[in-house]
């Protein structure tokens, strides 16, 4: 049996120069808990949305196993706004599978975005990403993900290993729930090195400087067989200059 990779959690105090250093930073949960402020009431509130995600008519696989929301905003400093709801879109160089595509997803749920621990998060998270590439306005794409086991296994990142075309990349797992795999796998983008690691604390943190290195995820399956199973991520995207697409 393949054993497990534990993440390379760094302290709070050296995350920005850890995901300069190297190109990636890891935070346990009780290190993002203290980052945003955050007490368990207030991260289980923000969770519950997960439970009311659409399914996800894109997936080019032909696969029922990913359901998701997606919105949009602009965070300068600590001002966090919502803007008006558009398409997600990636251009073919990092995208594969989806790429050119408009992906129209339905936004996500209005009092999860109201609660203060997500304005927090995103202004935090904004914090990181000025610390890597400068103060600036950042446009932002956040996007609460569950991949389940429907179809007896479930892909996380179908297009395989990949950039995302932004600065920053922040990849929180949220829940875990009756399933084996979901490894994350970190690349050099030009270059031989890389690590595995396999996220299993709510709300720890993975951030990606996306211009250095390329991400996967590898797929689940049911602990039991037949059983549902389904792992929660919260996906969130820092770009400067403006949104992807236009």
């Amino acid at each position: 049996m393949t054993s497990e990779f534990q993440p390379p959690y760094v302290p709070l105090s050296a995350v920005n120069s850890t995901l300069q250093s190297q190109g990636f930073a890891l935070l346990s949960a009780a290190s993002v808990a203290e980052w945003l402020a955050a007490s368990p009431a207030e991260l289980a509130a923000l969770h519950a949305g997960w439970n009311q995600l659409p399914a996800d008519g894109y997936l080019k696989d032909g696969g029922r196993y990913r359901s998701r929301r997606h919105s949009c905003f602009v965070v300068d400093g600590p001002k966090v706004e919502q803007v008006p709801h558009r398409a997600h879109w990636q251009p073919l160089e990092y995208n594969a599978l989806h790429g050119g595509m408009q992906r129209w997803f339905e936004p996500m749920e209005p009092e999860v975005v109201a609660q203060p621990a997500w304005g927090r998060l995103l202004a935090r998270l904004g914090d990181a990403a000025s610390a890597l590439r400068g103060a600036q306005p950042w446009f932002v794409e956040a996007h609460p993900f569950r991949i389940d086991t429907t179809d007896g296994i479930g892909r996380p990142t179908p297009e395989g290993a990949h950039r995302d075309g932004v600065d920053l990349v922040a990849v929180f797992m949220v829940a875990r729930h009756a399933i084996k795999g979901g490894e994350s796998r970190v690349f050099e983008a030009n270059g031989p090195s890389g690590q595995r690691f396999t996220l299993r604390e709510p709300w720890s943190l993975l951030l990606l400087d996306d211009a250095r290195v390329i991400h996967e995820s590898t797929p689940i399956q049911p602990m039991v067989a037949d059983a549902l199973g389904w792992r929660d991520t919260l996906v969130v995207t820092y770009r400067k200059g403006g949104f992807q697409g236009g």
